[in-house]
């Protein structure tokens, strides 16, 4: 007999580079402003302040290549962000101890409803209506740590049909991963399946119906994403 009121929905897995295993997302993390010149672009302030975090829905990351423009919107943004999977958590992490739970890397895009988190800034509301929206998180496979160790120090960029918009550098990282753990295991209860979105660096700007991204973390993966 089934135990559910109607058929249970399949959870979220994204692909993982040389396994036909599945990993199985429970939450996704992301971290806003964690690159200094990103966040003076929009606004905010350069310096080394407490992180803050939002979250996207772990059936917004996909993996098929194709972001459709979404509705409501007339001002998308890219912002390519390294991606962090967790294979275990807990609470309390120590910063020394927090690489441990980390499975493997992955290159990913946080598309952004620009028009309406300004909005909803001015609103003083939350940001889930620009960030937590369907085909929201492309990304690429995951790369696990015993092939890509961790890129401290590894170039990320990303190309507009060819055209170079954002590149950095994830040294630049304001809160560097192992804090970025340690911070979110203070505040939730981290588990195997947990993703951190860790930030985008300066160059967001907008996309359009036919463009074609080309994100990339150099050493780890890349992914090519067309705007459907």
């Amino acid at each position: 007999m089934n135990p559910f009121v109607f058929t249970a929905p399949p959870t979220p897995t994204l692909s993982i580079r040389g396994t036909s295993a599945a990993f199985p997302v429970r939450r996704v993390y992301c971290i806003g402003r964690n690159y200094a010149a990103h966040s003076i672009e929009m606004g905010g302030n350069p310096d080394r302040e407490e992180p803050f975090f939002f979250q996207k829905n772990p059936d917004n990351l996909v993996q098929d290549g194709r972001f459709p423009y979404p509705p409501q919107t007339g001002d998308v943004h890219h912002e390519v962000e390294m991606v962090v999977a967790l294979k275990s958590g807990g609470t309390d992490t120590a910063v020394q101890e927090a690489l441990a739970h980390v499975y493997g890397y992955a290159i990913g895009l946080d598309m952004t409803r620009r028009d309406l988190q300004n909005a909803m800034k001015t609103a003083r509301r939350p940001w889930e209506i620009a960030k937590a929206f369907e085909h929201s998180g492309p990304l690429s496979e995951i790369v696990p740590v015993e092939t890509c160790g961790h890129p401290h120090e590894a170039d990320i960029t990303l190309l507009v049909n060819g055209e170079e918009r954002q590149s950095s550098n994830t040294n630049q990282m304001i809160w560097k991963v192992p804090e970025m753990i340690a911070y979110l295991s203070r505040h939730y209860r981290l588990a195997a399946g947990d993703v951190i979105m860790t930030g985008t660096p300066a160059g967001v700007g907008p996309v359009r119906r036919g463009d074609v991204m080309v994100a990339k973390l150099e050493g780890v993966a890349q992914v090519e994403v067309a705007v459907v």
